[in-house]
């Protein structure tokens, strides 16, 4: 079945508004069965665009999380088979100001905008341009998590999004192995986080993207603004993926990137910080949640080499220094 209003229906009463707040929620579920698929195609148009929404029966069962982070506005929809068509008719009353940027987190979609066609599988990225028509077909179950980023953000010309949308990021190397995790997992946690760590996450996401579109385009990403933005992104997960690594030094970490020492050191003190310190800080945070979880199974030592540090004695020493009081002391007041 295909739902065709016969335009736009923004004045509608039955539209769906997009929920208030952070980390609202529409679902089909909050109506009788047989208002589902009219429901739901209100419920797309008001938390994405407007889009014609074809299933093979009369019904649906679906749902739509919705966030704000930073400037970004994030939608998980979770569905069952279906089509959907960005037709002319619903671009000449829709938004024009953002590009859409999905990750696949379950099921297929089989995407074709600007002429070209792709196949999205688990873990794939694509950019959508909503202000030209588009068609996605779901032949499964799915979980779409999109991010309507302010096109202006990407600093791209029309020319060079067109050139972008309909291609699949895969997540086997480069940026896109950093991006497509980071967005799957930003979209999942965006409530927790509070405004100012949030529009700091949105800044590097958009960094990211921006990194991600160059790639596309065969530009260098070292050229984009922002660069070193990204650049230390992939440094900070590099850490985390290490940080059991005793060896983990600044010279480890500046060889593995191609940078030297020292402009290590200057990516961290534009953040007010410095890599050593940084290092502690996640070291101290991950033993202190081992500890305060009652890590009575294992040992003050064996907590300390699980997350980096030589032995007791290191990890006392660093913990003292920031807490004032000896490790046991410390979880023995939790």
């Amino acid at each position: 079945m295909l739902s065709t209003p016969q335009a736009p229906r923004i004045g509608d009463d039955r539209l769906v508004p997009p929920p208030a707040g952070r980390g609202g929620l529409i679902t089909t579920r909050a109506v009788p069965e047989r208002e589902s698929l009219d429901y739901w195609h209100d419920a797309v148009m008001a938390t994405l665009v407007g889009m014609d929404v074809a299933t093979g029966q009369d019904t649906i069962d679906g749902e739509i999380r919705t966030d704000r982070i930073g400037d970004l506005r994030i939608s998980t929809v979770a569905t069952e088979p279906g089509e959907v068509h960005r037709a002319p008719r619903f671009i000449a009353h829709g938004d024009g100001g953002h590009i859409f940027v999905a990750v696949q987190s379950k099921g297929t979609a089989q995407v074709c905008q600007d002429g070209r066609n792709t196949e999205l599988r688990p873990g794939d990225v694509a950019f959508f341009e909503t202000t030209r028509p588009f068609r996605t077909r779901f032949p499964e179950p799915f979980v779409l998590k999109i991010f309507a980023v302010p096109r202006h953000l990407l600093g791209r010309g029309e020319g060079e999004l067109q050139r972008l949308t309909a291609r699949a990021l895969r997540p086997t190397h480069g940026v896109a192995a950093l991006l497509s995790p980071f967005l799957d997992r930003l979209a999942d946690t965006s409530t927790s986080y509070d405004t100012v760590a949030a529009a700091r996450l949105a800044q590097s996401m958009t960094g990211l993207l921006a990194a991600a579109a160059a790639h596309q385009l065969g530009m260098k990403t070292a050229d984009l603004p922002g660069a070193d933005r990204v650049l230390l992104l992939r440094i900070k997960t590099f850490i985390r993926w290490h940080l059991s690594d005793p060896e983990l030094t600044p010279q480890v970490i500046a060889s593995a990137h191609g940078i030297s020492v020292r402009y290590l050191h200057k990516l961290f003190a534009e953040e007010g910080t410095s890599v050593g310190r940084w290092i502690r800080e996640l070291r101290l945070r991950e033993c202190r949640t081992e500890l305060a979880a009652g890590g009575a199974t294992a040992s003050i030592g064996q907590i300390a080499r699980r997350w980096g540090f030589s032995g007791s004695a290191h990890f006392g020493r660093a913990f003292r220094s920031v807490h004032g009081v000896s490790p046991s002391d410390w979880a023995r007041s939790q």
